[in-house]
């Protein structure tokens, strides 16, 4: 069983930088990966970045260049740092972590909402 517990939501303006924290507890293996996703109203769940245990990325394709994921694998920690945030970044951030050995195991936190807005 895993706990996630994410942090780090607000308002902002266009243009602003947030910076999230998600903060995993329990039977969480190492090599497990860690990452974001985000929703919008009326929208499906869609992934917003992910990294593994090696180091390697994944990015969304609308959030390239603009956020970074990094992750503390010592306090089993995920972070997102948000910047050059856009109306269209608008949405409920989760926390996600996800491993497989004899099936996969994927845990959700509650989700931390953050709006871009003038």
């Amino acid at each position: 069983q895993v706990q996630l517990v994410e942090s780090g939501g607000g308002l902002v303006q266009p243009g602003e930088s947030l910076r999230l924290s998600c903060a995993a507890s329990g039977s969480m293996p190492i090599f497990a990966t860690m990452g974001w996703y985000r929703q919008a109203p009326g929208k499906q769940r869609e992934l917003v970045a992910t990294k593994a245990i090696d180091g390697s990325t994944n990015y969304a394709d609308s959030v390239k260049g603009r956020f970074t994921i990094s992750r503390d694998n010592a306090k089993k920690t995920v972070y997102l740092q948000m910047d050059s945030l856009k109306p269209e970044d608008t949405a409920v951030y989760y926390c996600n972590v996800r491993w497989k050995t004899l099936r996969e195991y994927t845990y959700w936190g509650q989700g931390t909402q953050v709006t871009v807005s003038s």
